[in-house]
């Protein structure tokens, strides 16, 4: 049956784009054999069923981007035709930076679902002019970057952003000992610091959240109905991430630190005073997530000020005893 659908799409195609005046439903029933076999005479067919398969087809030619046009004629007859300049591409025309830009696009996905997509619209450019003495493929630099994707989530997560449909799926929290399950409306996926986040709006909590896709458990599913909240135009995952990160800090935490220890958090600090007994004394920017990454550190860190800061970083310790 698709296959059917398919040729019988690209035989109305091709009936409109070479024609050079206007053909109505009719000609266009008459002159196409799809049509001619369902709706000829001695099939008992309707016209209405005619023009039900008719509309559909002509909505799934302008849906794939061919431009049909509707002409009514002097006598009242309505036509249709796709006229080859209003459905021609202009020349495509890339310089050897903008090659080298989309070729370099191309290599960062070869790890990912999106690499074959990538090299196929390569191969299109390459079809449509792209200059033979360009290699988009070639090397321009030392440095040969990837986007690694590990996560099972991604590729459902990937379409269901696309295809805006809500999911289901079991995250984990660093807090938290057992996973839970969230339900969401995926807006946006970012890699940010070599991790992937997914930004949506969670229905349970009814408020925007950002889930790491690493913490996600289980089967990404997907769930019918559409999204319950608005879509903003402007999905800033790497901002929220950040913040979360500690990486936008208002304010200051002291903490001490074993000595020879915790090299990253003496990279930001901006204080350090040595206290004796192998430990020292560090003044460090203090953001929103600080206490998850303070966690992390172990039985090396311990965090003298601000006391919510210090019984953060315990309740994630008591968490992860918990298992």
């Amino acid at each position: 049956m698709a296959i059917a659908k398919a040729e019988r799409l690209m035989n109305l195609a091709l009936c409109l784009l070479g024609t050079r005046r206007p053909l109505s439903k009719r000609e266009l029933r008459d002159s196409i054999e799809a049509y001619v076999e369902a709706f000829g005479p001695g099939n008992g067919a309707s016209d209405d069923s005619f023009n039900r398969m008719f509309e559909r087809d002509k909505d799934d030619l302008r849906e794939l981007g061919l431009v049909i046009e509707t002409v009514e004629s002097l006598d009242g007859e309505i036509g249709y035709l796709a006229r080859r300049d209003s459905n021609r591409l202009p020349p495509i025309t890339l310089d050897a930076e903008e090659a080298a830009a989309l070729g370099l696009a191309a290599k960062v996905w070869q790890q990912a679902r999106l690499a074959g997509a990538a090299s196929g619209a390569l191969q299109k450019l390459r079809a449509a002019g792209l200059p033979e003495d360009v290699d988009p493929y070639g090397s321009h630099g030392a440095l040969e970057p990837r986007i690694p994707v590990h996560e099972a989530a991604f590729e459902p997560l990937m379409l269901a952003c696309r295809d805006r449909r809500p999911v289901v799926f079991d995250y984990r929290k660093a807090t938290a000992a057992h996973p839970e399950q969230r339900h969401v409306e995926p807006w946006a996926l970012e890699c940010w610091r070599g991790h992937w986040y997914l930004a949506g709006w969670d229905r349970d909590r009814g408020a925007e959240r950002v889930f790491r896709l690493s913490r996600i458990t289980g089967k990404v599913r997907s769930r019918g109905g559409r999204y319950t909240a608005d879509v903003p135009d402007v999905v800033t995952v790497r901002e929220t991430v950040a913040g979360w990160a500690g990486e936008i800090a208002d304010r200051s935490a002291r903490i001490r630190l074993r000595a020879d220890a915790g090299y990253p958090l003496r990279a930001k600090a901006t204080a350090v005073r040595e206290l004796g007994g192998g430990w020292d004394e560090l003044e460090i920017p203090y953001g929103h997530g600080l206490d998850a990454w303070l966690v992390e550190f172990g039985p090396d860190v311990v965090v003298l000020e601000p006391a919510e800061l210090r019984a953060d970083v315990v309740d994630r310790l008591r968490a992860v005893a918990k298992g």
